[in-house]
């Protein structure tokens, strides 16, 4: 039964064959708990940065990198438990670390397209605030700053999936 369930297909209204249905589960989840991440992100950065006018020296900062990461850690977690809903109670470690790993690379590609956005829209005023004094031409640190917030995310992402995963997969007991 669970092979038939990863090859049934969904139709368009094309009539042709589409995704697997269980990988368009894992799209949409990962889609919406990675965007919900970006949004605390985007708040963050919009409320505390812009409206609040709360500089890159300040104490304050030292709650965004947490606030960050607990958000990745509870959108992963209900996602996962989500997945194993959809799936019917049982989760495999492997789909469990699918689905964390997906959140995490739709946050970290969202939140490195929300910042380029910025980027356009507001100036390097952020982005210098943040790197502090550099000899590197602006488009060295702004690139080294995307990768290393994709990077840091997708790396933290992987880790987190595989704690949460450890304790909700299903077991095989012999």
């Amino acid at each position: 039964m669970e092979h038939f369930l990863f090859l049934q297909r969904t139709r368009g209204e094309s009539g042709q064959a589409g995704l697997p249905v269980r990988t368009e589960v894992h799209m949409k989840i990962a889609l919406k708990y990675g965007l919900v991440v970006t949004a605390v992100v985007v708040a963050w950065i919009v409320i505390v940065r812009h409206l609040m006018g709360v500089g890159a020296d300040s104490k304050a900062n030292v709650i965004a990198p947490i606030l960050f990461n607990v958000a990745q850690i509870v959108a992963i977690f209900l996602g996962m438990i989500r997945r194993k809903d959809e799936a019917g109670g049982a989760l495999s470690f492997k789909d469990g670390l699918k689905t964390g790993v997906g959140i995490s690379f739709v946050y970290a590609a969202s939140a490195c397209l929300f910042f380029v956005i910025e980027y356009l829209i507001a100036g390097p005023k952020l982005l210098l605030a943040e790197a502090g004094p550099s000899d590197r031409p602006l488009w060295q640190t702004a690139a080294f700053a995307y990768a290393g917030l994709f990077l840091g995310s997708l790396i933290f992402g992987v880790i987190y999936s595989t704690v949460i995963s450890f304790f909700l997969a299903k077991r095989n007991r012999v």
